[in-house]
C-alpha cells in the first residue's frame, strides 16, 4: 500500500509535470564541463530512483517524464534538458546491465548516506509513480521496497506526508 496521501502526492505531482513539460531553451555546456559533470553527480542517484519507480510497471509515459524532469529542475534550477537527458540515459544504462533489484539496492546505499537525500528521493518517487494518475501494484511494490530500503518506516512516512505542500 502507497505509504504516502494520494491527495498530496497527486497534488505535487501535478505541479512537478508543469515545472518539467516544456524543454529548456538555454543552451547548456556539453559533457566534460565542470558545472554539468557536478549536477550528474549531485543529482543522478535522485534521478535514478525516480526513473525506478516510473519504470517498475513496464512503461514510461510522458506525464511521468514531465514530472521527472520538474522534480530535477524543483532541486535545482540549473538543471536543462541535456542534464535531464543524461541523468535518464544512465538510469537506463544501469537497469538495463543490473536489473531493477540490483539498481535498488545501489541506489538506496547511496542515498542513505544522507537520509534527508533518501527521504527526498522516497517522495519524488511516488510523485513520479503518480504522474499518471495510477500507482500500478509494481509500482506501489518498488515503493514499498524503497521505503524499506531507506529505512522509511510508517511514522516516517506520516511525518514527511504531513510536510508535503
Amino acid at each position: 500500500m502507497l505509504r504516502l496521501s494520494p491527495e498530496k502526492i497527486r497534488a505535487l505531482s501535478e505541479r512537478l509535470r508543469d515545472r518539467g513539460a516544456p524543454d529548456s531553451i538555454v543552451r547548456t555546456p556539453g559533457k566534460g564541463d565542470p558545472e554539468t559533470e557536478m549536477l550528474l553527480f549531485e543529482y543522478g542517484p535522485l534521478c535514478e530512483v525516480m526513473f525506478l519507480a516510473m519504470s517498475a510497471d513496464g512503461t514510461i509515459d510522458q506525464a511521468e517524464r514531465d514530472v521527472l524532469r520538474g522534480a530535477l529542475r524543483e532541486l535545482d534550477d540549473r538543471i536543462r534538458t541535456t542534464h535531464f537527458g543524461a541523468m535518464l540515459r544512465k538510469a537506463e544504462e544501469n537497469l538495463a546491465a543490473q536489473g531493477p533489484a540490483a539498481r535498488l539496492r545501489a541506489v538506496a546505499r547511496e542515498l542513505n548516506e544522507d537520509p534527508v537525500r533518501g527521504e527526498v528521493g522516497y517522495v519524488l518517487a511516488s510523485a513520479v509513480a503518480y504522474a499518471d494518475s495510477d500507482v500500478s501494484t509494481a509500482e506501489n511494490a518498488f515503493l514499498n521496497d524503497l521505503a524499506d530500503a531507506l529505512g522509511i518506516d510508517d511514522a516516517r512516512s506520516e511525518q514527511l506526508q504531513r510536510l508535503l505542500l
